[in-house]
């Protein structure tokens, strides 16, 4: 068996308890978006072709929103490199950071609008730039 990534059982276990969708902040943003009345797809792939997810995708207005972790994808606030396998999580945060914006360029160019958030701003206006985004989108279509 090849040797974890982890730099012990505990860090394992730790690290793949961590959800990829339904977190906190998502949920709260969400609880709110829809009491404004706004519908939404959750974990969706807005392009077949794109093997990519996002945390709420409006599919009439091609408005997408990603909530993203402040570990997962180096907020450059909050972000702070482990102390062990400094390497390896380096490498991957950047890899993420990456994608991130692989993913924002693919989809802007195929005409959705790109809402980006950090979990730690509050969800309350992280909803009202999503219901002002998604109600502009309406009245223009």
């Amino acid at each position: 068996m090849p040797e974890s990534w982890a730099s012990s059982e505990a860090t394992r276990k730790s690290m793949r308890a961590n959800r990829s969708r339904d977190t906190s902040p998502e949920l709260a943003v969400r609880r709110l978006v829809h009491a404004k009345g706004l519908r939404y797809r959750v974990a969706a792939r807005p392009e077949k072709d794109l093997r990519r997810t996002v945390d709420l995708m409006f599919g009439p207005t091609k408005v997408v929103v990603l909530i993203d972790g402040c570990y997962w994808h180096g907020c450059p606030d909050h972000y702070r490199v482990p102390a062990t396998n400094r390497d390896y999580w380096s490498a991957k945060i950047d890899r993420n950071r990456e994608r991130d914006r692989e993913t924002t360029a693919i989809l802007t160019e195929r005409g959705w609008t790109v809402l980006r958030f950090w979990e730690h701003e509050p969800a309350e206006t992280v909803a009202a730039r999503i219901e002002r985004e998604v109600r502009a989108r309406r009245t223009r279509q």
